[in-house]
């Protein structure tokens, strides 16, 4: 074992050891996390502004790190919180960062021990990946910290991996993600650009790499501001460089950027709605429809208006890989729409059926629909669709058997990501009907009703093999999956009967 790999494990085991502290006091991974995000911030920026670096950074004195080290106690304390709101009143990346900012580390004691552990270490020279590693190991705690709800903003590392892989990004194209949670799929894009395996990158390409490739929307504060430091501590943008992660709802308008890839896993939840006091001072809700001239239909489902967004985002030759529900593959109405102008406008070439237990929200069942934007033109451009079924008797669990990349290897491979144009189809009627990889034709998918995606042809197993069932714990996560979708679509039915009720007393009282 070498001394960067032992100073490597010394430096996280300080870190999550540390966290372990700060739950007795009630501090969550989330909490730690932005403590942790403020703090690391202020010590980077202490050290590039010393020998060798030697940069001017917006910092002011009063409020630099060597301010924070000085203090002890209550002193600390207030010193700590009046720190956060003045460097949030900042400009650029700073500001962002340290946006809404609040002291949840409420022991002077315990705040003054994390600011030593930090100021002992050297962050700036330390490796990317160490960085990378640290932040991502925490960001991935945080997600399987099912009561704080930080899941939704997690995809699997694993299978965003494995999209990157087979879309291959290239140097000098820009990438975004509209839903970009905690900056994964970013990242990803990031380390197979910078890979020297992949490419032999120039200055100039490095150069736009680090700031001028990425784009991304996330709303929700805290959750943007990981983003923003998770993509810091990977080298990309700087302290002074734009913002590349917008605060802005990214369905509200078309902001007129177009970009080469996109790569996004939108919220799950299927309607988007607003959260407002009603007359009587209640809280309440409202659907949230989103009237745009460049979506082909008006509707408030959530995943169906991001299709419809990425699609005008991506350049006449842009590339998305994105992650959808099953129902944007079989839904009525503005599904069926929305399905058949994908299918006439770009080329959707690939879809791969996910399996349950890899999200931390359970009855999640997923897919990855990949789909190259074209010109306008007479003929539709999807002349036919590969299906992956990798969920039918496949069987993950987040803790016990996590879904890893050389899980996917056969996926990727059957993709072709070197030319998609010389497919092989695994399954065969005859000789292989448990094939994996099929293709249908445009002909065959248009006359499917409502133009369904949503196929499948393998034998579920363990509805006939007995003998062979899963373990008692794969099997229960089964059962909660199941039930947990059939809720959430009774919920659904529930709520368009309301609404339909609303408008018929609405309509009888005029």
């Amino acid at each position: 074992m070498t001394q960067e790999t032992n100073n490597t494990s010394s430096i996280i085991s300080k870190v999550w050891s540390f966290m372990t502290v700060l739950r007795d006091d009630g501090v969550g991974y989330g909490d730690y996390l932005e403590q942790l995000t403020y703090l690391l911030f202020l010590k980077m920026a202490d050290e590039f502004s010393r020998p060798p670096y030697n940069r001017q950074l917006p910092i002011p004195a009063g409020y630099n790190w060597e301010s924070l080290t000085e203090k002890r106690g209550a002193e600390l304390e207030v010193h700590y919180s009046t720190l956060l709101r003045e460097l949030s009143q900042s400009k650029g990346i700073l500001g962002q960062i340290y946006t809404k900012s609040q002291n949840k580390i409420q022991d002077p004691a315990k705040l003054y021990k994390l600011i030593d552990m930090i100021d002992k270490e050297q962050w700036s020279t330390m490796g990317v990946d160490i960085k990378g590693k640290i932040y991502e190991g925490l960001l991935e705690k945080n997600a399987e910290d099912t009561k704080s709800g930080a899941g939704q903003y997690f995809t699997p590392r694993a299978l965003i991996r494995a999209i990157v892989e087979c879309l291959r990004p290239e140097p000098m194209k820009s990438i975004a993600d509209p839903a970009c949670g905690t900056a994964g799929f970013l990242l990803a894009a990031y380390d197979f650009i910078a890979n020297p395996k992949n490419y032999a990158l120039t200055r100039e390409q490095k150069e736009f790499l680090k700031h001028k490739a990425f784009f991304g929307n996330e709303i929700v504060a805290n959750t943007r501001r990981m983003a923003l430091m998770n993509l810091f501590l990977h080298n990309i943008g700087d302290f002074d460089s734009d913002n590349f992660i917008s605060p802005a709802d990214a369905l509200i308008s078309d902001t007129g950027l177009r970009v080469d890839y996109i790569l996004a896993n939108p919220p799950f939840g299927k309607k988007s709605s607003m959260t407002f006091t009603n007359d009587e001072g209640e809280q309440d809700s409202e659907d949230l429809t989103y009237n745009r001239q460049d979506f082909w239909v008006t509707t408030s489902n959530k995943q169906l208006n991001f299709v419809q967004h990425i699609r005008t985002m991506l350049k006449s030759d842009g590339r998305a890989a994105v992650v959808l529900p099953d129902n944007v593959l079989f839904e009525g109405g503005a599904g069926e729409t929305i399905r058949k102008k994908l299918l006439e406008t770009t080329n959707l070439h690939t879809i791969l059926r996910l399996p349950t237990g890899i999200f931390y929200k359970q009855g999640v069942k997923a897919n990855v629909l990949f789909f190259d934007n074209k010109p306008a033109a007479r003929d539709p451009w999807t002349k036919e669709i590969w299906f992956y079924d990798f969920r039918t008797n496949i069987h993950f669990t987040l803790k016990k058997n996590p879904l890893k990349l050389e899980d996917l290897h056969d996926f990727i491979s059957c993709y072709n990501p070197e030319n998609i144009h010389k497919r092989q189809e695994t399954y065969q009627a005859e000789t292989n009907p448990e094939g994996r990889w099929r293709k249908f034709s445009y002909e065959e998918l248009i006359a499917r009703d409502k133009t369904s995606l949503d196929i499948t042809w393998l034998k579920d197993k363990s509805l006939t093999d007995l003998d062979n069932l899963p373990d008692p714990d794969i099997l229960a996560s089964d059962i909660i999956e199941n039930l947990q979708a059939g809720i959430d679509s009774f919920k659904e039915i529930m709520l368009t009967i309301n609404e339909k009720e609303a408008v018929s007393a609405v309509a009888l009282d005029e």
